[in-house]
């Protein structure tokens, strides 16, 4: 039996095995139940269905993302990880119009080398005057409190050093308990002058959709970025998450859009037998 190209892929990194796994499956199967078991299959944080058979008609690329339990409606690095298979594959050309349940998400593929994606904005909203959340999230955390706010998918809570980012281990069970997507933790980096250094740093927990820790998040950086150039003064920042993968995603805040740039590595490349149908 034939089957469809399945790719894995790590992307915002330049490095194998470092940054964020993402499955990238090639397929015109309309068949949820099908994807959710090939995500769950694939059995990392995010596994993209690409569908190119409208991409001659209507010049944009069809995309959904699956975690190992549920779809979601938006995702940065499986989004930047099928952007780098349509291009290493000459499968499609920059930039890549992808029709998705959050809009037209575009990818560009950049002179210099990376893909820049062009996702909405995020913008959150400050919960810090609900004491009991916040006292709960510092709980939860083991951490201070400095800012609590509300994002579209997520919650964002800002502690006090990018050292206590780096050694969290949150109580999962009250993370899974808050309302949203997931909890975005996050401090300045710190004062290193050297180009290129990070601005800020972050870690991201989503056991309520599958997912204790993502390694990194490009649609958390949507809220991200206006958070910190607010307090920054700059729109063009560099985001570091610090989970034990690692990894990197630039962000410039444009109006109502944010551009997240950053790297891919393809690991591996095959076929997945079990289709429900194929290019």
């Amino acid at each position: 039996m034939d089957g469809v190209q399945l790719h894995l892929v790590d992307a915002f990194t330049s490095s194998p095995f470092t940054g964020n796994p993402a499955g990238v499956c090639l397929t015109d199967a309309d068949d949820a139940a099908w994807m959710q078991a090939v995500a769950a299959e694939v059995n990392v944080s995010e596994t993209a269905f690409v569908d190119l058979s409208t991409l001659a008609e209507t010049g944009e690329v069809g995309l959904r993302w699956f975690t190992p339990t549920v779809e979601v409606e938006i995702c940065g690095h499986a989004t930047l990880a099928s952007a780098h298979v349509l291009f290493e594959q000459g499968l499609a050309t920059s930039p890549i119009a992808f029709r998705t349940a959050s809009g037209v998400l575009r990818a560009e593929a950049l002179a210099g080398g990376g893909i820049q994606l062009d996702f909405p904005v995020d913008e959150p909203v400050s919960a810090l005057p609900d004491g009991h959340l916040a006292d709960e999230f510092a709980d939860a955390l083991g951490a201070a409190v400095v800012e609590l706010a509300r994002c579209r998918y997520d919650v964002l809570v800002e502690i006090p050093s990018a050292e206590e980012v780096r050694g969290l281990e949150p109580d999962l069970s009250v993370l899974k308990a808050a309302s949203g997507r997931g909890v975005i933790v996050t401090a300045r980096a710190g004062d290193d002058p050297s180009p290129g250094a990070p601005d800020f740093v972050s870690r991201f927990f989503a056991p309520a959709v599958g997912i204790d820790e993502d390694p990194v998040t490009g649609s958390a950086h949507c809220c991200l970025a206006p958070y910190w150039a607010k307090r920054l003064g700059r729109e063009r920042l560099v985001g570091a998450q610090l989970s034990p993968r690692g990894g990197e995603v630039g962000v410039e805040l444009a109006g109502e859009r944010v551009y997240l740039r950053g790297d891919a590595v393809t690991v591996s490349r095959g076929e997945l037998l079990a289709a429900a149908t194929k290019i």
